[in-house]
């Protein structure tokens, strides 16, 4: 998922761009999966989670932000993308400002081999 996310970040977000040098950016609260900038040159932090997120994935995503915002001394974003969100995370990021919740969906093509 991270590939193809990195691939075509405009999908997530129009204006987005990648800022992480194409690999997982380090912090002392762990590795980011992708660290971008959008439109208004906010740093956004995005992190992915296969399947459904449950509530430790938002106080992961809190604590990456936290990182940046202190090593970069700037406003940040961040972006939960999983296949579900447990109710609790809907909630708590309905009252965190800068935080925003992607679902993604997956959508298969296939293609004969002659």
């Amino acid at each position: 998922m991270q590939l193809a996310l990195r691939s075509n970040i405009q999908q997530l977000e129009k204006g987005l761009a990648i800022i992480d040098e194409g690999k997982e950016y380090t912090t002392e609260a762990g590795r980011i999966h992708i660290l971008a900038k959008d439109v208004s040159d906010r740093i956004v932090v995005i992190e992915l989670k296969a399947g459904r997120a449950a509530p430790e994935a938002l106080t992961q995503l809190l604590a990456y932000m936290g990182a940046v915002s202190e090593q970069r001394q700037k406003p940040v974003g961040g972006i939960l993308v999983a296949g579900d969100f447990h109710p609790r995370v809907v909630f708590a990021a309905r009252a965190v400002p800068h935080v925003t919740l992607r679902r993604y969906r997956f959508r298969f093509m296939f293609e004969s081999i002659d």
